[in-house]
């Protein structure tokens, strides 16, 4: 079987990097300018500690200058939601510079036992919100009879 034969010439393209990279800063400029702009666009997920004792989960969130009316928090199953809004406050000056976030933040986890969620605890205090969901104990050992 024989291959076709191509008889038709074309010059190799030349390439040339100015015009690559003018193409990716071209794409590059259609970006947020910062990292903190892009996730800002959807909210942002507050920084938090999880510990596990013996009998419950305690879940520590860092959520300065949130009103306690302002957060709501939500236990289905082992998933827990913490949502809420730090709001921009009112200023007298010019704002030279901003590195807190403001606006719509979440936080949520898949906690990884079972809990009771008829117990769960939240309390505002210095800036820290702390959770604390009850484990659910498990069942003692059934002895099984041998026949």
């Amino acid at each position: 079987m024989a291959l076709p034969v191509r008889t038709e010439r074309t010059e190799p393209t030349r390439w040339d990097p100015s015009t690559e990279i003018r193409n990716v800063l071209s794409q590059l400029s259609r970006f947020p300018d910062t990292w903190e702009e892009l996730v800002a666009r959807d909210g942002f997920t507050p920084r938090a500690d999880v510990e596990e004792t013996d009998d419950a989960y305690v879940i520590e969130v860092e959520v300065p200058g949130v009103n306690k009316k302002d957060i709501d928090v939500s236990v289905a199953g082992r998933r827990l939601t913490i949502t809420g809004e730090r709001k921009e406050r009112e200023r007298v000056g010019i704002l030279r510079r901003r590195t807190r976030r403001v606006g719509r933040f979440e936080y949520d986890i898949q906690l990884p036992g079972d809990v009771d969620d008829k117990g769960v605890g939240a309390e505002l205090a210095d800036g820290v919100l702390t959770v604390t969901i009850p484990k659910i104990a498990p069942p003692p050992p059934r002895k099984i009879e041998v026949r």
